[in-house]
């Protein structure tokens, strides 16, 4: 391995960008825009500094778009508050900034390079909700009841102040009981406390999701590891205590969002993933498991039988995951009037936005205008036929950025399996279709294409996959069965 690795998964990443109609690069006028832009104006009406906030995020995070706090609010009720970073007091609407945000609509990350949606003088410091800085922040207040349910919700600007930036393995190890409480909870008064309060409110809400049927996968992504000396290795990222405490919180603003925006007579883009297509299969797979779904789609009954699986068979519970995923389908975008409605099957959701993440997608700094013209109550500054164009938009430009964030892992993972051609792995089949059959290697999340002996497989079956090639320039990596 060397440096050179590096410098070409670079290429690859900047060449698919351009391939997949993303832009890796900023203008010259979106630059000189970063120059002439100040800091944030301190113009909310709400000072809430005071309060503990924290925010949890990746170990190498720096655009932190998102904080949170509780407070006991009376016998048996808890106000849970998520403040999300206002990104649009420095972004104005179709400026040149705003139009490479609005083209790319996301962050990418490849292993070598990360190509933000926003120039990182924004992202990662003046709209990130940096640890001590005061930030304007667009604020869900939410009141949950001892079940989990949500009693009363109102969404507000304020001014907030991180007072500890924690990371999702110190949090996750600290509250599984295998680690030391985080440096930054030690040493600000009251943020131990605070987190634990929120793991306990987050566990009342996944609790009370569980029940209207949403459904928990057991979700594991490839990390390839590139430094100056190339892949240095490939690790797994798994979900863990404190991603999955955010995860709640995030689900539960972004439905808060959803109907305030209704409420007060706003369009909107929503989350939606529709339901499956490939719903017979689904019931085959199950049926293969012992389990027994009814014929039509039902996310309660899928939501049982994942839960059962996991409890009587955790080792095989990852592959059930991925193929189940695969055949849910994706997610997208979707323009809704205020009198509409749109599900989200996965998360057992009628109304949902996605709002909390702003510095790393485009939906969420629309739906964070919508907001702010809600707060305000001034005309919405965009109408219905601009949103389902951007819907449309974003959904298409978040395949492509998945496309190459894809490729560049394969490409970084060919580099790391070339010297292992020939070796016998076992795997999952992810995807079967006209375009040929793939499979997921089950010790690593790499898929590749099956080249030989794929007739008569689907989604779910599982098979001994020989390594016959890499070509890390196209991102292939292809298997024959064993």
């Amino acid at each position: 391995m060397n440096g050179s690795q590096k410098h070409e998964l670079e290429r690859i990443a900047r060449d698919a960008m351009r391939a997949h109609g993303l832009e890796p690069d900023f203008s010259a006028a979106a630059r000189k825009q970063v120059g002439e832009s100040g800091a944030q104006a301190a113009n909310a009406a709400r000072d809430l500094r005071s309060l503990p906030w924290s925010s949890i995020d990746n170990d190498d995070s720096r655009d932190l778009d998102q904080l949170e706090v509780c407070a006991e609010d009376g016998p048996s009720r808890t106000r849970v508050l998520v403040a999300i970073a206002d990104v649009d007091s420095l972004v104005a609407k179709e400026s040149p900034i705003d139009q490479h945000a609005g083209t790319n609509t996301t962050s990418v990350y490849t292993p070598a390079v990360i190509f933000p949606m926003l120039p990182l003088e924004l992202s990662t410091d003046r709209t990130s909700l940096n640890e001590g800085q005061d930030r304007e922040a667009i604020v869900v207040e939410m009141v949950v009841d001892a079940s989990g349910t949500l009693v009363d919700s109102d969404v507000y600007g304020a001014l907030v102040r991180n007072h500890a930036r924690l990371t999702y393995s110190a949090v996750a190890r600290w509250l599984e009981g295998s680690g030391p409480a985080p440096a930054p909870a030690e040493r600000v008064d009251g943020i131990e406390e605070q987190v634990r309060l929120q793991d306990q409110i987050a566990t009342k809400l996944q609790a009370r999701r569980d029940e209207e049927g949403a459904l928990d996968f057991d979700r594991s992504e490839l990390r390839p590891i590139v430094d100056e000396h190339g892949v240095r290795e490939l690790r797994t990222e798994t979900a863990n205590r404190a991603k999955e405490l955010i995860e709640n919180f995030m689900v539960a603003a972004n439905g808060v969002t959803a109907r305030f925006l209704s409420a007060r007579g706003l369009s909107s883009i929503r989350r939606v993933v529709r339901s499956p297509e490939r719903w017979p299969r689904i019931v085959e797979l199950a049926a293969r498991h012992g389990g027994n779904l009814p014929a039509s789609p039902d996310a309660r009954a899928l939501q049982q039988f994942l839960k059962a699986q996991r409890a009587a068979a955790p080792d095989e519970y990852a592959d059930l995951s991925v193929s189940v995923i695969k055949l849910l389908g994706r997610g997208e975008y979707v323009a809704d009037t205020a009198r509409e409605s749109s599900s989200h099957f996965a998360l057992a959701a009628a109304s949902y936005t996605h709002s909390t993440a702003p510095n790393r997608r485009f939906p969420d700094l629309i739906t964070q205008r919508l907001l702010k013209a809600a707060i305000a109550r001034t005309s919405a500054p965009y109408q219905l036929p601009e949103l389902t164009r951007l819907a449309e938009h974003c959904t298409t430009q978040e395949d492509a950025a998945n496309k190459v964030e894809r490729l560049t892992k394969k490409a970084a993972a060919a580099l790391f399996l070339a010297d292992r051609i020939g070796e016998t792995f076992d795997a999952v089949v992810t995807g079967a279709g006209p375009k040929g059959t793939w499979v997921r290697l089950c010790k690593l999340p790499i898929e590749g294409r099956l080249e030989r002996g794929a007739q008569g497989l689907d989604v779910g079956d599982r098979v001994r996959a020989r390594l016959l090639s890499t070509d890390p320039q196209r991102g292939f990596i292809d298997f024959a069965r064993a």
